[in-house]
């Protein structure tokens, strides 16, 4: 059974990878099995989403930011039962959905230090919102500054904090309110079955992360940077976007942790068909 890792202790870790020039690599896992493989390769952060849960049902991970199932309880159901079992030394962060009226998020925070998480994300988050939609919220007290908050109590109880970020303001906003960790965030993920057919540039990702990792670091030049999502698909396309920007790794969701299962599985079941002498 996991345990729960000083925040301290993750930085250091973190820390240590940055200054050896190992990239960081952060993973979603919606299931024990990617939880358990993951954690004996050498992955640096487990990541716990409502979206990890739809990945793994076979659904688009855009699901997770739905009103179709209670992201809160699927994030505590998903480490209790599946997660932690499995996972032996791998920090496992939490994504909380800040904006629940019917639970107490001081409550919920608790929860999820006795359930043997280390840290805490935003997600799902108003910050994937824009429009006359995302103003609604924000003027009902919806809004990213409730986010930011939830970040500044879980920094209070020892826990990690990591935020999803989309513009440099937003980055700015977190990073004065003391994250460790900030992603950027390029939007649903291209490729494999579900993906969308169609993201950004990978030149005009490179160019929008440029910028919130230039206002993150203007809060505070030690805060540690990592990318997600959009048209980062392929370690490559990691590795590209971190040379152009400067990140410090990756935080993979559907790149690591549903397109390689499809392209396995088709690969296997392709094989079996085959029969011998393939």
């Amino acid at each position: 059974m996991n345990r729960r890792i000083a925040r301290e202790e993750i930085l250091r870790r973190l820390r240590e990878e940055i200054t050896a020039g190992r990239q960081i690599v952060a993973t979603g896992a919606g299931s024990g099995l990617v939880a358990r493989v993951a954690d004996r390769s050498a992955v640096d952060l487990i990541v716990v989403y409502s979206s990890g849960k739809f990945r793994q049902d076979g659904l688009a991970s855009i699901v997770g930011a739905l009103p179709v199932a209670n992201a809160n309880e699927v994030m505590l159901e998903l480490g209790r039962e599946r997660i932690f079992p499995v996972v032996r030394d791998t920090p496992v962060i939490g994504g909380i959905y800040t904006h629940d009226p019917t639970r107490d998020l001081d409550d919920l925070l608790d929860q999820m230090i006795t359930t043997g998480y280390s840290g805490v994300i935003n997600f799902p988050t108003v910050g994937r919102i824009d429009g006359s939609y995302r103003a609604d919220l924000e003027s009902l007290g919806f809004g990213f500054a409730q986010e930011v908050e939830m970040l500044r109590r879980a920094a209070a109880r020892d826990l990690l904090t990591l935020a999803y970020v989309y513009t440099p303001h937003e980055a700015a906003q977190v990073v004065e309110a003391g994250v460790d960790v900030v992603v950027a965030h390029g939007g649903v993920t291209g490729g494999g079955d579900i993906g969308l057919a169609r993201t950004r540039t990978l030149d005009a990702t490179a160019e929008t992360f440029t910028g919130i990792f230039d206002a993150a670091r203007a809060a505070r030049d030690d805060v540690v940077v990592l990318t997600h999502g959009g048209p980062i698909i392929t370690p490559e396309d990691a590795a590209e976007i971190a040379a152009r920007t400067g990140a410090h790794g990756f935080v993979g969701a559907s790149s690591t942790e549903r397109i390689p299962i499809e392209n396995a599985l088709k690969t296997v079941y392709a094989a079996f068909k085959a029969g011998p002498g393939a």
